[in-house]
């Protein structure tokens, strides 16, 4: 063969490897989002975790590992406002869910920008970003939901496991309404009555359990999974679990199985399910081609005589829980897998947030992003595929906390919070007002002091 013509195919052979996220076709994106799963309950973040999850430390292994990523909110309903719309929360509403939807008619969100670039898309489990007029009449389609913001399909609930009424939705209407009543589940001896086999009083459909609903889930996402194979039309899942968030319902095959009670075995349960989904993956001869991201809404719901009686912390060392505006309320284990273009085994540093994964997921996917689409959301693709930058893919990136909704800030190493307090409804307090002299406001080095223990406000006004 001609010299030169070696040398030419030499050059686009290496051009294609160095940058493959950007010669191959789009993927199909599976994200798999828990609901209060803690920051230290996964052993690859945690190293001391009395949690076994083997599945979520395989996905690790085989992708990329996040170490400062963080949810827009340490709650439920902004954090995944945020994540549809890659707007901050503080835009809309979001805290209006009983009664409106969360994502305004016409806004572009995740599902809809895929959706348009040729994507089937299926939102299975919980949706908690509101209907029109809420849920209380099931008599009715219920709109303003999923397949009204980008989805081809929905088969899930409302809000979370333990918010009355309790039914199943498929895409808009009531599988069966809930008519029948049912009292407020508790157990004694956890920190707060929120925690165990915890439910509200209200309304249930007879053909819903709260032992089989995240069965009932995983068994959608897997049945939407098989119905691709042999489709050439990439697929875009979003599955909400409903757990470990309460009440803790592990299955009787996982009871026992963790050093950490009831909640341990749930998360558990919660790696099993991320197994079954990846296996699924393999045996539908997908797994090349799909990439997929494990993450969670926001912080555990641990305290401190949590950890002291089962020796294992939820938040992995970080400061707070769930609602906290530290670090332990809102900073998120992020995965990241795609075989063969996201190397193996990698740990990324760079700051990013769950508000960005719809401008990254819009560039992996070739979209042409309108000018008033997912204005807050970065695209951090170049970190997935190990392309070299020479700026952080953020400067800053706005906090909210779950309890006062008022807004920290994180820029590079320093975080800044300005006010005392931890922000929360469940650590008190949540609003601390300095006395003359006090410090006004926290300020911390996340790189030297990742729990947040020393205040340098004094030493940097």
């Amino acid at each position: 063969m001609n010299p030169v013509r070696i040398a030419q195919m030499a050059t686009i052979l290496f051009v294609s490897i160095a940058s493959p996220c950007r010669a191959a076709a789009p993927p199909n994106v599976v994200i798999l989002f828990a609901d209060d799963l803690g920051y230290g309950d996964i052993g690859c973040y945690n190293p001391d975790s009395k949690i076994p999850t083997p599945h979520i430390d395989g996905l690790a292994a085989d992708g990329m590992r996040f170490v400062n990523a963080y949810s827009a909110a340490a709650v439920c309903v902004p954090s995944r406002h945020a994540l549809m719309t890659g707007r901050y929360p503080f835009r809309d509403s979001p805290l209006r869910w009983e009664t409106h939807p969360t994502i305004p008619a016409g806004t572009a969100t995740v599902a809809s920008l895929l959706r348009g670039q040729g994507y089937r898309t299926a939102c299975v489990g919980k949706w908690h970003c509101g209907f029109d007029g809420g849920v209380a009449d099931q008599s009715r389609d219920l709109t303003g939901g999923p397949v009204d913001r980008g989805f081809d399909s929905f088969f899930g609930q409302h809000g979370s496991l333990d918010q009355s009424p309790y039914f199943y939705i498929r895409d808009r209407r009531a599988v069966q309404p809930a008519t029948l009543p049912i009292a407020e589940s508790h157990e004694e001896g956890h920190s707060i009555a929120n925690q165990g086999r915890f439910w509200r009083a209200g309304q249930i459909a007879a053909d819903f359990k709260h032992e089989e609903a995240m069965e009932r889930y995983t068994s959608e996402a897997i049945d939407v999974l098989r119905s691709r194979t042999g489709s050439d039309q990439p697929l875009f899942l979003y599955f909400a679990m409903t757990a470990p968030h309460a009440p803790w319902l592990p299955d009787e095959k996982f009871r026992g199985k963790s050093r950490a009670g009831t909640l341990g075995d749930f998360v558990v349960q919660v790696d099993d399910i991320v197994g079954r989904v990846l296996q699924t993956l393999d045996d539908i001869g997908h797994r090349d081609d799909t990439l997929v991201l494990l993450s969670s809404d926001n912080g555990p719901l641990w305290f401190d005589g949590d950890v002291a009686k089962w020796g294992h912390d939820s938040a992995g060392g970080l400061r707070g829980r769930k609602g906290d505006i530290w670090d332990g309320g809102i900073r998120m284990p992020l995965i990241a897998r795609w075989p063969g273009r996201i190397a193996k085994g990698t740990i990324s540093q760079e700051v990013v947030g769950l508000v960005d994964l719809p401008a990254t997921l819009a560039a992996i996917a070739g979209v042409k992003l309108p000018d008033d689409a997912i204005v807050d959301s970065h695209d951090f693709s170049s970190v997935l595929f190990g392309e070299k930058r020479d700026q952080p893919i953020r400067e800053t990136i706005l906090l909210e906390s779950g309890g006062t909704n008022d807004l920290a800030i994180r820029m590079g190493p320093w975080k800044y919070i300005p006010w005392l307090g931890s922000g929360g409804f469940l650590t008190k307090p949540a609003r601390i007002d300095p006395a003359t002299g006090d410090l006004p406001a926290q300020l911390y080095n996340l790189d030297s002091d990742p729990g947040e223990m020393k205040n340098l406000y004094a030493e940097h006004p």
